[in-house]
């Protein structure tokens, strides 16, 4: 099997789960933690936008979070869980799609962070995918966990059973 059909396996695998957790998501989308932390609708959106992640890394060259100075990233929380399951749904078929048309030798190809122009990393697009998309995917997905478990909402099973869902 290629690395890219891989990488696909592993993204369907982690993302399914990833869509398990946003849909328990309650309908408490200012519902946050503690004060630093981001909101239930910031969270819901930021795991909705990472799948999209993988067409930008596979099909631009860099990105530049602030080109010429100034930020274009400006987040917004989801109003509701159909929107985040919306987004997701499309950032995943754009992925899916990146990922079943591109090559081995296109992953190796290095792939830039940039800010305001200055370089902040280069590596490889396979190592990006791999590290601040799917262990990023994972990071926030746990997090949500919390989020669900903080708010009395049944954890979903992700690598095996969770205490609420018991055995598999």
């Amino acid at each position: 099997m290629d690395m890219h059909q891989t990488f696909l396996q592993e993204l369907e695998m982690e993302m399914a789960n990833t869509r398990k957790s946003l849909e328990r998501v309650p309908e408490k989308m200012d519902w946050a933690p503690h004060p630093k932390s981001m909101t239930m609708g910031r969270l819901a959106q930021h795991l909705a936008e990472i799948p999209a992640w993988v067409s930008n890394t596979i099909d631009q060259d860099e990105l530049d979070l602030a080109p010429g100075g100034v930020s274009t990233y400006n987040p917004q929380a989801v109003k509701t869980r159909q929107e985040a399951l919306d987004i997701f749904d499309k950032n995943m078929a754009s992925a899916k799609k990146a990922l079943s048309s591109t090559t081995d030798i296109h992953l190796m190809k290095p792939w830039s962070l940039k800010m305001a122009g200055k370089t902040l990393m280069t590596m490889p697009r396979a190592v990006v995918l791999r590290n601040f998309v799917l262990n990023h995917n994972i990071h926030h997905r746990a997090q949500m966990g919390v989020y669900l478990r903080l708010n009395d909402v049944p954890v979903p099973s992700i690598y095996g059973p969770s205490a609420d869902e018991g055995s598999m």
